[in-house]
């Protein structure tokens, strides 16, 4: 047992890695940081969306923007579209695919921003909504991995996690968030 525990801290490790060496996707985090900031300092709202533990990854984002990360400052403006009411009247009337674009078209705005999250890039509810969202103007943030899946060319800032195997994604998706959170606090004027 021993054995595979390191095993797996070293796979979390290895994709990490990759991500500090890839000079463009530290880039991009740091330029979907400043959007994120922009969008709050504009009166913005920040809107999150995914599946699963997706979901939880939107919802922790929300959570730390309204409240707070590790500053004493004003809320910013977030909001996830998990509302579980809303979802299965939608899904229950409609289809499950398009809930999280109906949220988009109802709510998304010029002046806000949207962050997708999607392991594979491919969740058709998430492609629902960024599509919705860039109807309404909003701008996209992507947090993905494997390829990209076919998120990533619809976003206007694509964050594509160098693996393939979902919980090693999503473990980089927290770190992302967190970074930004701190970014956001710190270096952009929010803290």
């Amino acid at each position: 047992m021993h054995n595979k525990i390191t095993e797996l801290f070293d796979q979390s490790i290895q994709l990490k890695q990759r991500i500090r060496s890839d000079a463009a996707l530290v880039s991009a985090v740091a330029a979907s940081a400043e959007l994120l900031a922009r969008c709050a300092k504009d009166g913005g709202t920040i809107f999150t969306c995914g599946n699963g533990g997706s979901a939880c990854d939107s919802m922790h984002l929300c959570e730390e923007l309204v409240a707070r990360y590790k500053r004493n400052r004003p809320g910013i403006k977030a909001l996830h579209f998990q509302d579980p009411a809303v979802l299965t009247c939608w899904g229950n009337d409609f289809s499950f695919d398009g809930a999280f674009g109906r949220y988009a078209e109802t709510f998304c705005s010029p002046k806000d921003l949207l962050v997708a999250i999607s392991t594979s890039g491919n969740s058709k509810n998430i492609l629902q909504a960024a599509h919705a969202a860039r109807s309404k103007g909003t701008k996209v943030i992507a947090l993905t991995g494997k390829d990209g899946g076919q998120l990533a060319p619809i976003s206007d800032i694509a964050l594509v996690m160098p693996g393939s195997e979902t919980e090693r994604i999503q473990e980089a998706h927290i770190t992302i968030i967190h970074i930004w959170l701190e970014l956001m606090e710190t270096e952009l004027g929010l803290g």
